[in-house]
């Protein structure tokens, strides 16, 4: 969908696919987020309470299994520790905060789907096909009875309010009026279309081409950069001043928060048999594949790669830090479990001042500064042969078959021809090379193809460019992507309704969420 960012794009999918969500995504047996007081925080048994109501653990558990599930099956098997750093399990909360409130919503204005509607989707749903492929009353009540623990009564219930949500959606969609000027309008930002071919110059790929500045010249550069030197020692200064650094790997051996005193002797048997393995000249790495509970270490012989004292629980890392290279340490205990840590390697804490580092600082700078102007040399260079007729795929062409470094996601050694895909002037961005204002008003100036008459600076590089493709909106190309972009238009205005109101059901409502319960459900992938 044109003109839509990926956000906008994921909220079309809810709301398009919000009663097949529902039922796949959150549980057909979700009991109704049970009740609380109005505005009392959610119990130790909920992740959130909307208006009073209780979105219990089981379904957030349930929904963060499926969204995991589903990534896994497109190909992403990502890490759940990844996955939370990257807010999922907030997303994830917040689609089952949406769904209470849309359901709410639906019941304060009455919408209730039919029995027919109700019948309709409860055998769609495959979960209760027979191997035939038809709906089968006894496979229905077994899969409520053994997977969703939910009579047909509470299933058939919950199943009815959430269908009520999507009709609440629909109510809202039903506001994205379209008319004529605003479809012109789109097509005249969307139909206004350029493509480029650039080539990018940056100093990294003449850092080479730079000789070591003589005593004289580094001294000179010294005194009139001393303030530049002294910038780049405090953003280094984690180069200049280094902790003590091990670089270990690790066995552990999980011991549960609520173990008994049995099983903690358990744990501890396990620990020190496998101290004595490894006493008894069995290779670390070896072992912890073998016998490790880490399941982030594991696959990689239990490696830790280098650690500071400070990152560490203070008991293993005094035990570990104690320890010369090559040793192993006594089993340690932490609120994890059990750990063996095997000491590879050490560093001695580094802490060098500025007079110290002066000298090497300027070399830097002074190097990046050659190496900025040599960039900015070639550059113009190229522009100058782009104007005489010398396209930049002549002068800077990608061997056949393979595409430029900056499109593998590759170190850049040298400029290469990158040719774009086709874009608007709605936004700053040019494909493949980010936010470049400048270019792209130079670009839409245009009237057609045409070797832009300057070099850009985009971030570190400067930026040759030319227009190799340039389409400008037209009444024939109008009445053709009418229809599209009057859908498209649509789209984007029911997108916009949906999250204004549900907005509104925020602000006007009373959301609290528990993020110790989250913890609780996702232990260790935090």
């Amino acid at each position: 969908m044109d003109g839509l960012n990926p956000r906008k794009v994921f909220s079309l999918l809810f709301i398009i696919g919000i009663a097949v969500v529902f039922t796949l995504q959150f549980g057909p047996g979700s009991n109704g987020f049970g009740s609380s007081g109005g505005g009392q925080a959610p119990g130790a048994g909920a992740v959130a309470t909307v208006n009073g109501k209780e979105i219990p653990l089981r379904d957030f558990s349930m929904a963060w299994s499926r969204q995991m599930n589903f990534l896994r099956s497109q190909g992403n098997p990502i890490p759940e520790s990844v996955a939370r750093q990257f807010g999922l399990d907030k997303q994830v909360l917040d689609r089952l905060v949406n769904a209470e409130l849309l359901a709410q919503s639906a019941e304060r204005h009455g919408i209730t789907p039919s029995d027919e509607e109700l019948r309709k989707l409860i055998h769609e749903n495959t979960d209760f096909h027979s191997k035939e492929g038809a709906f089968d009353f006894a496979r229905y009540q077994q899969v409520l009875r053994d997977f969703y623990r939910r009579t047909p009564q509470e299933y058939e219930q919950e199943l009815r309010r959430q269908m009520a949500a999507q009709k609440m959606i629909d109510v809202v969609r039903t506001g994205a009026v379209v008319s004529d000027d605003e479809v012109r309008a789109r097509y005249e930002k969307e139909g206004n279309q350029a493509k480029l071919v650039f080539a990018r110059f940056l100093p990294t790929m003449y850092a080479d081409q730079v000789p070591a500045p003589t005593a004289a010249k580094l001294a000179e550069f010294q005194k009139a950069h001393e303030k530049e030197i002294a910038d780049y020692y405090a953003a280094n200064s984690f180069v200049y001043n280094v902790p003590e650094r091990i670089r270990a790997r690790q066995i552990l051996v999980k011991v549960a928060p609520d173990a008994t005193a049995e099983q903690k002797a358990q744990a501890k048997a396990k620990a020190e048999g496998l101290r004595k393995e490894l006493e008894g000249g069995k290779d670390f790495a070896t072992v912890a594949k073998a016998s490790s509970d880490d399941d982030a270490t594991k696959l990689k012989g239990g490696d830790l790669g280098w650690v500071e004292r400070t990152t560490w629980d203070p008991a293993l890392a005094n035990a570990a830090f104690a320890l010369k290279a090559g040793e192993i340490t006594q089993p340690v205990e932490s609120a994890l479990g059990l750990h063996l840590v095997k000491v590879e390697e050490k560093k001695d804490a580094q802490n060098k001042k500025l007079d110290d580092v002066k000298g090497e600082i300027a070399t830097t700078l002074y190097k990046q500064e050659q190496a900025k102007g040599l960039a900015r040399a070639e550059a113009d260079k190229a522009l100058a042969a782009a104007k005489a007729g010398k396209s930049l795929k002549e002068q800077f062409p990608v061997p056949a078959g393979q595409q430029p470094a900056l499109l593998r996601f590759e170190a850049e050694t040298k400029p290469e021809a990158v040719e774009t895909d086709s874009f608007t002037a709605q936004g700053d961005s040019v494909p493949h090379l980010g936010p470049a204002p400048g270019l792209v008003k130079a670009t839409f100036e245009a009237k057609g193809p045409t070797v832009l008459g300057e070099v850009f600076t985009v971030g570190e590089a400067n930026v040759v460019a030319q227009v190799v493709e340039r389409e400008k909106p037209d009444t024939a190309g109008f009445d053709k992507r009418k229809e599209e972009l009057r859908t498209q238009a649509r789209q984007a205005k029911q997108i916009e309704l949906t999250e204004s109101f549900l907005k509104s059901l925020k602000k006007s409502g009373n959301v609290i969420t528990n993020t110790e319960a989250i913890d609780s459900v996702l232990g260790s992938a935090g």
